[in-house]
């Protein structure tokens, strides 16, 4: 009986230690702060806005912040992203009712529709301080002394227009029900989002002054203006292609501007240099494992292409160069030009579709250009044409992924410049090959192999030789 009971105590001594640690690991432990940002569904990259949270969350616990993690999800938000963000991300998820937008008859973007629910930011009251964020800021060390600061503290990345990709706040319910209040009646928002309207709520920001952390760790009191730093507009990396930014700690990058080339995309890079360091801050965070069996099958699937389509030649081009009577024969020539270079456009367009969208760049090319060359070879084989034309946009695209991902350049004009100089070169290789595709086809086309060289003579009959 005692070693029973002492069984039972040891037992239950296990299972309070494994609660304690999920509960510490899934976000149940709580800090007097928090990092938060949002997650909505109704956009066309939903799932890649998904990951772009999942990433950033992930590099903050690799910088060992003192704060609780939370994602303001709306209801809509999957379950299954819910439960993956809780269980293999430590994330603190709540789920919260979209915040209707009054402007959205004024709103041509999609994407901004629902970004009001940044509001909910006030209404986590159970925090001292949140730092609110956008899924597209890249943290390069922590920055917990954001806590220090006060009531609401932004950055002006624009002279004159502080940015909501990252800001701090104290919550507030007063604060929250003035704000839903001020929709109701439809406060003047200028661009029928968060940035207008939290702009608008506090306009006196710019005649704040600036934050700077006290070397004693206390908290400030009233609102201040963030030092650049913390929200580094990644376009001025662009121009330099170095930081030189001398206000305030080099912390954070945000990445705004168009939503296609967001840091995420594997074409983002290297016309947008800075991709690549998203993705190394990925492969050290999150990882690819979602994304690998696509990109497995694509392989196979390419290199099946190619094998089978050189294979087969001889039968596939047999479907296209046949015998017409001349009354089709014009139709005929033109349809198959049409349909050729169809398919060499079409080469370029679906591999570019169909690569998963948030791969590491390096893969996200290479699987490009592969399917480019597969299907290519698809158009090479089935109109017999040169090799060599048909894949000189793809050679193209090889060259200039190598001259802007060259890493010596003195700037970014220098490095637009040659590139600049490296289309016009190649633009008359272009319109050469071009010329040799439309050569080859009509060789082709009027070969006697496929059609008789005089349309008014009947086909020779069958076992007649020419030597006589």
């Amino acid at each position: 009986m005692c070693n029973l009971r002492r069984s039972t105590a040891a037992l239950l001594l296990v299972v309070v230690m494994l609660t304690a640690a999920v509960e510490a690991r899934y976000g149940e432990q709580k800090y007097k702060n928090a990092y938060a940002t949002m997650m909505y569904m109704g956009t066309p990259r939903d799932y890649e806005f998904y990951v772009a949270t999942r990433v950033m969350m992930r590099s903050l616990l690799k910088l060992d912040v003192l704060a609780d993690l939370v994602v303001i999800a709306s209801v809509d938000v999957p379950l299954r992203w819910v439960k993956t963000m809780e269980l293999e991300d430590g994330l603190k998820v709540v789920r919260v009712e979209n915040v209707f937008n009054p402007y959205v008859a004024s709103n041509d973007h999609d994407r901004f529709k629902l970004t009001l629910n940044k509001l909910y930011a006030w209404n986590l009251v159970e925090y001292d301080r949140v730092v609110m964020l956008d899924a597209d800021n890249l943290f390069l060390q922590n920055t917990d002394e954001l806590f220090q600061c006060g009531q609401f503290c932004a950055a002006f990345i624009n002279p004159c227009i502080f940015h909501t990709g990252l800001f701090v706040l104290q919550p507030s319910k007063t604060v929250f029900k003035d704000m839903l209040h001020e929709l109701e009646i439809k406060r003047p928002n200028p661009d029928g989002a968060d940035q207008g309207f939290i702009g608008g709520y506090f306009a006196d920001l710019l005649d704040m002054p600036m934050f700077h952390p006290p070397a004693n760790g206390t908290q400030l009191k009233g609102n201040y203006r963030l030092p650049l730093g913390y929200q580094m507009d990644a376009s001025y990396f662009y121009l330099k292609l170095r930081w030189n930014v001398p206000c305030g700690p080099n912390s954070v990058i945000t990445f705004p501007g168009a939503v296609w080339m967001k840091p995420w995309y594997w074409w983002s890079w290297p016309a947008l240099p800075l991709g690549f360091s998203w993705h190394e801050q990925r492969r050290k965070t999150l990882g690819y494992k979602a994304e690998i069996p696509m990109v497995m099958i694509e392989v196979v699937l390419y290199l099946g292409i190619i094998v089978i389509t050189r294979l087969a030649r001889p039968n596939v081009s047999k479907l296209c160069y046949r015998r017409f009577d001349s009354k089709s024969i014009m139709a005929y020539h033109a349809g198959l030009k049409f349909l050729a270079f169809a398919s060499i456009i079409a080469a370029y367009v679906i591999p570019f579709c169909i690569v998963p969208h948030t791969i590491h760049p390096l893969v996200g090319w290479s699987l490009y250009l592969l399917g480019s060359f597969a299907l290519s070879s698809i158009t090479i084989n089935t109109f017999m044409l040169p090799t060599l034309p048909v894949i000189t946009p793809c050679l193209g695209f090889f060259g200039v992924l190598l001259v802007m991902a060259y890493p010596w350049y003195k700037d970014g004009v220098v490095r637009a410049l040659v590139v600049f100089a490296y289309a016009f070169c190649a633009s008359p290789l272009l319109w050469v090959s071009y010329n040799k595709i439309m050569s080859s086809l009509q060789v082709s086309l009027e070969r006697e192999a496929f059609l008789p060289s005089r349309l008014n003579e009947s086909p020779p009959p069958s076992g007649f030789n020419k030597i006589y």
